[in-house]
């Protein structure tokens, strides 16, 4: 145990610690403690003598985790119960090379509250962000009259990760994104580029079927279908002027091109997954058509929220009376569907695209930019 004095504690913001902080919730106040006054590490080890006055945390227990927020609880001697004033929470990401080594340098990652019951809430998307993992420490204090802290040593190590984007978060990613989505325009056909060999390899390989693939982890951190949801990827954007799909292609030079009732019909469902940019003005809308009752609808319906294919400001099957549908896509921003199904080259046609390869324009594995207003959301990236 070691004294800590009361001063060596601030807020992120330069203000004093909050006398009131709310009840068993860390969710508003980050701290830095310099380290030439802690006498303790997370990993144990003392620099300056000690005496037996807290027992030291043990059997962490993480769960209910979510994308932004945690609930924490510990065990210790019954004797501390009425003597802790104060919990310390050392908060880190986990690094690959030394898993239980702690960062300092990745501020914010120390947290302070006055006691509460446990287990405890810890929420803030300034410092945790979804899918990533973190080693936790925790420390319990007793503030003594003339302002110095009674300090346990740190509690083992324990790891977590943080959760995806929940049901709500995408809610209020489809709101941003709608918000941007500009007039909708007819479309006839979705179409697929890729490069000449992926189609002949579907074709000797494959039983010419396209089969579904693993969403890379391009766009949003957080978007449930990353690494999770397999499906045959598709654009239909079209040019302003032609209103046809645009010669270029970051992709490849051979294009598929499909009906777009063949991949949005009655027996289809429509989900938002993500929206999201590169660094550059073009904003990307992610959509996922799955066949009603297919493991990929099944998988949406749990996660993603389900769009009106009829009304909806991103992409639109609608139809009078006695007429054929009408197809309609969103024009200020650029879709990225994804079917979740196979997809026969029967079904559609192949042809030649005469444009540029654009490959600087390329989604593959793109990371989202962080610090654009118009496409993130305050729970991490």
């Amino acid at each position: 145990m070691v004294y800590i004095r009361d001063s060596c504690f601030s807020c992120s913001a330069g203000k004093h610690l909050p006398t009131d902080p709310p009840c068993n919730v860390i969710s508003s106040c980050s701290i830095s403690i310099p380290r030439a006054q802690l006498t303790t590490t997370p990993s144990g080890s003392l620099a300056e003598s000690t005496m037996e006055f807290l027992s030291r945390p043990h059997s962490i227990r993480i769960s209910e985790v979510t994308c932004d927020s945690f609930r924490i609880g510990w065990a210790a001697e019954p004797g501390d119960a009425g003597r802790v004033t104060h919990y310390f929470i050392d908060l880190s990401r986990k690094e690959a090379r030394d898993p239980n080594r702690f960062k300092h340098k990745d501020v914010p990652t120390k947290l302070v509250t006055k006691a509460v019951p446990l287990p405890m809430t810890v929420r803030g998307h300034w410092f945790l962000s979804p899918r990533t993992e973190y080693s936790v420490a925790v420390q319990t204090a007793v503030k003594q009259p003339d302002g110095e802290y009674l300090v346990s040593e740190w509690s083992e190590v324990t790891e977590f990760c943080t959760g995806d984007y929940s049901r709500a978060h995408l809610q209020q990613l489809q709101l941003k994104a709608g918000s941007i989505a500009g007039r909708l325009r007819p479309f006839s056909v979705f179409y697929r580029n890729q490069n000449h060999e992926y189609f002949q390899h579907v074709r000797l390989q494959c039983g010419g079927v396209m089969p579904p693939v693993l969403k890379d982890s391009s766009g949003s951190v957080g978007s449930p279908i990353n690494g999770a949801l397999s499906g045959v990827f598709f654009s239909c954007n079209t040019e302003f002027d032609t209103g046809l799909p645009p010669n270029d292609s970051p992709y490849g030079a051979a294009r598929f091109q499909i009906p777009a009732g063949r991949l949005f019909s009655p027996d289809t469902r429509l989900y938002f997954a993500d929206f999201y940019c590169m660094y550059t003005p073009y904003h990307y809308v992610v959509l996922v058509l799955a066949p009603s009752g297919s493991q990929g609808d099944c998988f949406c319906q749990d996660r993603l929220p389900e769009l009106d294919p009829a009304h909806n400001p991103f992409l639109t099957r609608t139809q009078q009376e006695g007429a054929e549908p009408v197809y309609s896509h969103a024009h200020d921003v650029i879709l990225e569907v994804v079917f979740a199904a196979p997809v026969a080259l029967a079904h559609g046609m192949l042809g030649e695209i005469s444009g540029h390869m654009l490959m600087s324009q390329t989604t593959a594995n793109a990371k989202k930019d962080p610090s654009c207003k118009t496409c993130n959301i305050s729970v991490g990236r």
